[in-house]
């Protein structure tokens, strides 16, 4: 009697290769395009590009902003402009009591008799 532990194949085991495939070689994966690499090197792809110049000194808030006013249809690009007018008016307004009120308080007029 044979006392050694025969080992049971299970199916996962008996559809895994050991073979490596070398996926650099141009003969065992060809371009399917000849040549789309070379041009895909060349090309100004945003993989091979740098940002461009207008986006230096914008941070990623920036650019997100930026983005979600560019997927924005007309009439919310409209709206999106109304409501900058709108707190520009308020801010405006806003400004225009302070100075009064530093008119009223004499702020300014130390600063003019200097």
């Amino acid at each position: 009697m044979d006392r050694t532990p025969k080992r049971e194949i299970s199916s996962v085991d008996s559809l895994l290769s050991m073979e490596k495939l070398d996926r650099s070689s141009p003969d065992l994966w060809p371009e399917k395009i000849p040549g789309v690499s070379n041009f895909v090197n060349m090309s100004n792809t945003p993989i091979n590009s740098s940002p461009p110049a207008w986006t230096r000194g914008l941070s990623q808030e920036d650019l997100n902003s930026m983005h979600q006013l560019g997927v924005l249809s007309t009439n919310g690009l409209i709206a999106e402009i109304r409501k900058l007018y709108d707190q520009a008016y308020q801010f405006g307004l806003m400004e225009a009591k302070e100075m009064t009120r530093g008119k009223y308080l004499a702020i300014f007029a130390n600063a003019k008799r200097k």
